[in-house]
């Protein structure tokens, strides 16, 4: 067997390149596995593993019959924002805490984040993006946040906006404090609730004048 001969490096400059080459290689093989391990955990998380079974159902959402593939354990939120593209319900907490993600099923208030979306079938859903009408006129609350801006950043404004959309089906004529109640299960992180109290309370009143 004919030995081969050891390589040896003969100056500086050799060595040099020859660690650069190490570390990015090093780097390169360390993100390959970090981005595998997120698309793994997302995939896991989201429910999003195509192995896992979807099925195509048809859910009812803001007067339309969208036929949508779903998992059995995907949430409603997950499946108005990533499949229909109805991004004005908002996901924060992600357990059922805050709000953001509330929808109106069957003109009644839902945390989206924590329904299954199979579970609406046969049941009417309605996002903020339905509450506009046709024309493109707004529905009188968001008009009424229009009008007296009573939101700083906005992220929790569509949950907020539903909520008393619900609220004031059943109580078209609050009290301030009955309304603060109504609307309770919502949470803001600019906490400015007096002035998303008196949105809602402005939207009240733009409805009784409807």
């Amino acid at each position: 067997m004919t030995e081969i001969p050891e390589l040896k490096t003969t100056d500086t400059a050799s060595k040099s390149i020859t660690r650069r080459r190490f570390i990015l290689g090093v780097i390169a093989s360390g993100g390959i596995v970090a981005a595998a391990n997120y698309k793994f955990i997302s995939s896991a998380v989201h429910g999003q593993n195509s192995s896992a079974g979807e099925r195509l159902i048809t859910i009812n959402v803001n007067g339309m019959q969208r036929r949508v593939d779903v998992m059995k354990q995907e949430t409603l939120a997950w499946t108005l924002r990533y499949k229909l593209g109805l991004t004005g319900t908002k996901l924060g907490c992600d357990r059922a805490e805050c709000g953001a993600c509330t929808v109106l099923i069957d003109d009644v208030p839902h945390y989206s984040c924590s329904t299954l979306t199979h579970t609406v079938r046969g049941r009417k859903v309605t996002t903020v993006e339905g509450l506009a009408s046709a024309d493109g006129k707004l529905h009188p609350v968001q008009q009424a946040v229009v009008d007296t801006q009573g939101f700083q950043c906005a992220f929790c404004m569509s949950g907020f906006i539903m909520s008393a959309v619900g609220f004031l089906k059943t109580n078209p004529n609050p009290t301030r404090t009955e309304l603060a109640h109504g609307i309770s299960g919502n949470l803001c992180r600019c906490q400015d609730y007096n002035k998303i109290l008196d949105s809602m309370m402005r939207g009240a009143e733009y409805m009784r004048r409807a």
